[in-house]
């Protein structure tokens, strides 16, 4: 690695322009990345590439490894898992000649209609936090550059190219901004600013989050880019802290699969002189407008020499991408060989799929016996559902269908009969490319994708004489098969896509009448479900179990088959609340999907789990919430505080938990925190304070050691910071947010 004299010598030998070059982002002209700044090939500088994104690499006509979607990898609760999974992302972007990828999604999940909460993590600051970080781990020990997005607050999809965020400080402090501090601390290179404004300021103009919190309080050395067209005014963006603008790609029919973080395209370095097609209106509410978008090339210049924007601050934003390249290898061509093992690669995405499933419910009907007569059902038996639309989607290099996965394991007959219709996917991409939208269940209305009581060919599929003549929407030869069969296995999804938000939780088309139907008839009904967040579940009580998937991508039906068979135990534990929509926080529109422009954050810091606590209202399922094949029990529960025993000593949790069952099982191990009740403090009721995953033979035991986090104990206060509270915390160890086994106490 150079020295950071050679980056100084960089910036002083650049001249105005080429200092400006550095820190525009134009078009790959090979049209193979999605972001580009071409360098300087004066002074031996090389181009720095960027790709999307978090559910795998995307270039556009070529392959990669499709992983599940990033909610599934927090649903595993384990960091192992989470770094080697940032790894195999890392390794796959170098292999694909690429620096720099646009990825983890950081945002915490706020209301489960989020359009991109596929993309995210968890409701929960600390266990969002603690992915991120060890994702970015992944991403940057292969000499790629990590970008956590979208800095900050950027919690839905409606309106977030011009949307206020009003939030408070603590809740911005205590929810929204320790995933991205998590991700810088963990050595991310990048970060990229969200389109939405916090408080009314637009992000790429937040002088105070930008500069003052983001690199001068947490010391962040690395660039920060703005999203494509994210920009207005290039000087006052450029003076708030932001060090590199990104124009993307045309929008319209000129578009090669644009994305929130842009897309390939023909070479051209702008489309300024071709202006863009119109966006369909379905989705113009959740796109930012190339218009307004101001490029650093064209105003950079001029404002420096009128004094506008001092120079000082120009060579600082070319110094911190010169710097990030040179700490990945680029300046002096000094990087590491790096293989994608696809194979590998492979493993892991079925490690996350299985590991990330959560069993929700299960009436002694799984696993299923291997010679069991299976009737497998549902719109997404021939499919394999790999995330959903927008700039994370993927090219598989492979894949499996339920039906393929299922096959390929039974012993017994296995008949396949859909019943509904395919649920055809909602994409940003063609939508922006002008493809048009006929989703069987999932029509797009207006600026959110409606989910609520289907439509298009679901409808005619249950009412219509062609739907008779098609077995793909015979609802009478499912509710057969089943009849006819040990078990049915129904296979349902929902569908999601970046720039719509969900219009409702539940199932798009007729998917739950179908569960119903089959559900009266057969000896066990078995619901397997690829979702991008929480859906309603109505039929719960009339199933036997109910397996919920996320977006597994391309490894779907093998994963599948795996848990379905036991050949492996349900991992996932809930990163998410589960509710009938009419019970979050969000019944209230000022606080989605806002009203004149502006979103309340007034709930503060009750989101997910914490609002539930804080009403004392019972939810579908709570956070954490899982099952395991096996079943444990737990005791011998202590506290290990350091020896200082102040109130900024570590403390940990040690616990031993024993497997009651005959047969293997993951479990894992939650602690939360009950906070002492403070007088003209609201705190919630508990908060997560962190988790182990872990495997325990039939009848035995494993010790377990869960590390608390800093944030279990803490609080933010506007005018004093983060405060201790004097008191008796209660630890809370135990399955779930409902579901405490132990309860210890601390003193502070």
């Amino acid at each position: 690695m150079t020295e950071d004299g050679t980056v100084r010598g960089l910036v002083e030998a650049l001249t105005l322009e080429e200092t400006t070059k550095l820190v525009s982002g134009t078009t790959d002209p090979t049209g193979r990345a999605t972001g580009y700044l071409a360098g300087v090939d004066r002074l031996d500088i090389p181009p720095l590439t960027l790709v999307d994104g978090p559910l795998g690499v995307r270039i556009p006509d070529e392959s990669a490894t499709a992983f599940p979607a990033p909610i599934a990898l927090a649903a595993t609760f384990d960091a192992e898992l989470a770094r080697e999974h940032g790894a195999a992302l890392g390794r796959e972007t170098r292999v694909a000649g690429a620096d720099a990828l646009l990825a983890p999604g950081t945002n915490l999940i706020r209301v489960p209609q989020g359009g991109r909460n596929f993309e995210y993590f968890a409701e929960d600051p600390v266990l969002s936090a603690a992915t991120a970080a060890n994702v970015v781990e992944g991403i940057e020990s292969t000499d790629v550059v990590a970008t956590p997005k979208h800095y900050v607050a950027n919690a839905q999809e409606t309106d977030r190219a011009t949307v206020s965020a009003e939030i408070g400080e603590r809740a911005l402090r205590e929810l929204y901004l320790p995933s991205f501090r998590a991700a810088v601390a963990a050595g991310a290179g990048s970060v990229m600013s969200a389109y939405n404004r916090v408080n009314g300021t637009r992000m790429s103009d937040h002088r105070r989050l930008l500069t003052d919190v983001l690199k001068d309080e947490w010391g962040f050395d690395g660039y920060v880019v703005s999203d494509w067209y994210g920009t207005e005014g290039a000087v006052d963006a450029a003076a708030a802290g932001l060090d590199v603008e990104m124009p993307g790609v045309p929008m319209g029919d000129e578009a090669d699969e644009p994305g929130d973080d842009g897309g390939g395209d023909d070479g051209d370095d702008r489309s300024d002189d071709d202006p863009a097609d119109p966006i369909p209106p379905e989705i113009a509410r959740g796109m930012p407008d190339p218009e307004t978008c101001e490029p650093f090339d064209e105003a950079l210049p001029a404002a420096v020499r009128d004094g506008s924007l001092p120079r000082e601050r120009l060579d600082d934003m070319a110094a911190r991408v010169l710097r990030t390249m040179d700490r990945i290898g680029l300046l002096d061509g000094d990087r590491s060989t790096v293989d994608a093992d696809l194979d590998a690669h492979r493993r892991t995405a079925f490690e996350v799929a299985t590991r990330g499933s959560v069993l929700l419910k299960n009436d002694d009907a799984l696993p299923l016996a291997d010679d069991a007569d299976v009737a497998l059902v549902g719109p997404a038996v021939d499919e394999a559902v790999l995330g959903g639309g927008g700039s994370s989607e993927t090219t598989p290099e492979t894949s499996t269908t339920p039906r393929e996965g299922v096959e390929a394991r039974a012993a017994g007959s296995v008949s396949v009969v859909p019943g509904h219709p395919p649920v055809e996917d909602v994409s940003m991409l063609d939508l922006l490319a002008g493809g048009e939208d006929d989703a069987d269940g999932g029509a797009v209305g207006e600026g959110r994708v409606d989910e609520g009581d289907g439509g298009g060919a679901g409808d005619d599929a249950a009412e219509g004489s062609a739907a008779d003549a098609d077995p793909a929407a015979d609802v009478d030869a499912a509710v057969a098969a089943a009849e006819g069969a040990d078990v049915a296995v129904v296979v349902v999804r929902d569908t999601a896509t970046e720039a719509l938000d969900r219009d409702g939780l539940g199932l798009p088309g007729r998917q739950d009448e179908l569960i119903e139907a089959v559900a009266a008839v057969a000896d066990r009904t078995v619901v397997a479900a690829a979702t991008s967040g929480p859906v309603e579940l109505p039929w719960r009580d009339a199933v036997d179990a109910v397996l919920l998937n996320w977006y597994p991508g391309q490894v779907h039906g093998g994963a599948l088959a795996a848990l379905l068979y036991g050949d492996a135990d349900p991992g996932g534990r809930l990163p998410v609340t589960f509710a009938p929509e009419p019970a979050y926080s969000t019944a209230d529109r000022r606080r989605f999907p806002g009203v004149d422009g502006r979103v309340s954050h007034d709930e503060g810091v009750l989101v997910g789990y914490r609002w539930f606590d804080a009403r004392d209202s019972e939810p579908t399922y709570p956070f954490g919430h899982g099952r395991s094949y096996a079943a444990f029990a737990y005791r011998d529960a202590a506290l290990d505080i350091d020896e200082e025993g102040d109130a900024d000593g570590d403390v940990a949790v040690t616990v031993t938990v024993e497997n009651v069952a005959d047969r293997a099982g993951r479990e894992v191990v939650q602690t939360y925190v009950r906070p002492p009740r403070v007088a003209g403090v609201d705190r919630p009721v508990r908060e997560f304070a962190g988790a182990e995953s872990v495997v325990v033979a039939a009848g035995e035991t494993e010790t377990v050691t869960v590390g608390l986090n800093d944030l279990a104990f803490s609080r933010y206060d506007p005018a004093d910071g983060w405060t201790v509270d004097a008191g008796e915390y209660a630890v809370e160890v135990g399955r779930s947010a409902r579901d405490a086994r132990i309860e210890l106490t601390v003193e502070r």
